[in-house]
């Protein structure tokens, strides 16, 4: 388990710089309202997520190792959103389209809910 964790946090270790300079790239690159760093990391990352669990599925490539250090570790650190995407995914491809629209609702309507009330907070305080 130990040992998991330290694998997952060397990948998670090289996402977050990577997310972190990709953010930087793209506001000098097109400094402008709109998170294109946000944006690139989310949609890059989903499609990352994608090969490596394609990977591990279909080829079998992927050692449980790896998949610690680079699913949950490097997607981790580089955007959650991957993981947001892939569980939406199994859930359409499942046939589960309650809990998809219930998973993708809630999480977006929840989740912006809870940045509210935390920046509302701390805004009081």
């Amino acid at each position: 388990m130990f040992k998991a964790m330290l694998i997952a946090g060397m990948g998670g270790f090289i996402g977050t710089c990577l997310r972190f300079l990709t953010g930087k790239f793209a506001h000098f690159v097109c400094n402008s309202a709109f998170p294109w760093g946000t944006f690139t990391v989310n949609v890059v990352g989903s499609f990352i997520i994608g090969i490596f669990f394609g990977m591990a599925e279909k080829t079998h490539l992927i050692s449980p190792s790896m998949n610690v250090f680079l699913i949950t570790g490097f997607c981790g650190g580089f955007t959650t959103f991957s993981s947001f995407s892939d569980d939406m995914f199994l859930l359409l491809q499942q046939k589960h389209g309650l809990y998809f629209g219930l998973y993708v609702g809630l999480s977006l309507l929840l989740g912006l809910l809870m940045v509210w009330l935390g920046r509302s907070l701390i805004k009081a305080v």
